[in-house]
Formats: structure tokens, C-alpha cells, sequence
């Protein structure tokens, strides 16, 4: 198989995590992924997404997200590039899982999927700019 570059160029609003999972539930549908790669990508995305809008944005200066998803074969990488504030998840420690629900408390455990389902997660920092890339491997559904 070729290898096949899709992207998408997006600031943070309201939005921004719905139309970023809607681009890649069309490249989904388009391509034929599995329904593991499918719901793994989408979640790592939402997740990574949602850190981005919540860490990494800046009141009064609007942050530009672009994503480019690349697939080889049966390799799939997810590059997310934003201009906010440094923000390395592949640094942050994921909290102790907690003995019940009672004792469970949010925030942290995005990152925990992350490193679980994704075969690798890097990290840049360049020219002002995070750079973070989600791989996952997956064959396309029959």
C-alpha cells in the first residue's frame, strides 16, 4: 500500500475536538479501519484534543491546532501540532488507580488509555510549537 496523507487545520473553540473526531470517523469510514483502530485513534484523539484546549490554550491568544494523519501499510500515525503554552503529556505521570470508584479521582487517567493503546506517543518541542504523535498499527477491516 502507498501511503496516504490526510490533514486538518483548526483553532480552539467550542468545536474543536467534535470536528477533529468527525474528520477521523470520515477517514474511518473512508479507509476501512477496524473498529479497534477506529475507537483507539478517536480516543487518543478526543484525549490528546481535549489537553490541548485545557492546558496548552492561552486566554486572548488563539491557538492553532494542525492535525496530519498518516497511514503506510498498516502503521497509522496521528501528528497533532499546536502553538500554545509547552505542554509535554509524554512527561506527565498518570495518578495511582484507584482501589474503588468511590476513591476515584479525575483528571490524569486520559493519558493512562493513551499509553495503552497507542504502540507509541512522541514528543517535540519546535520553533514554538507542540508536536505531539500517536501511532497505532491496525489492519483495515475485510
Amino acid at each position: 500500500m502507498t501511503s496516504r496523507t490526510d490533514t486538518l487545520e483548526l483553532s480552539v473553540t467550542a468545536t474543536t475536538a467534535t470536528d477533529a473526531l468527525y474528520w477521523l470517523e470520515h477517514i474511518a469510514r473512508r479507509d476501512g479501519w477496524s473498529a479497534h483502530l477506529r475507537f483507539t485513534l478517536t480516543l487518543c484523539a478526543d484525549e490528546a484534543l481535549n489537553n490541548i484546549m485545557s492546558h496548552a490554550s492561552t486566554p486572548g491568544y488563539p491557538t492553532a491546532i494542525h492535525l496530519a494523519l498518516r497511514q503506510t501499510g498498516q502503521e497509522v500515525r496521528l501528528h497533532i501540532a499546536d502553538n500554545g503554552a509547552a505542554c509535554d503529556p509524554t512527561q506527565a505521570s498518570s495518578p495511582p488507580l484507584a482501589r474503588s470508584l468511590d476513591d476515584a479521582q479525575p483528571g490524569g487517567h486520559g493519558l493512562r488509555l493513551m499509553r495503552h493503546f497507542m504502540h507509541a506517543i512522541s514528543y517535540q518541542r519546535r520553533d514554538g510549537w507542540n508536536h505531539l504523535t500517536l501511532t497505532s498499527h491496525s489492519a483495515p477491516e475485510s
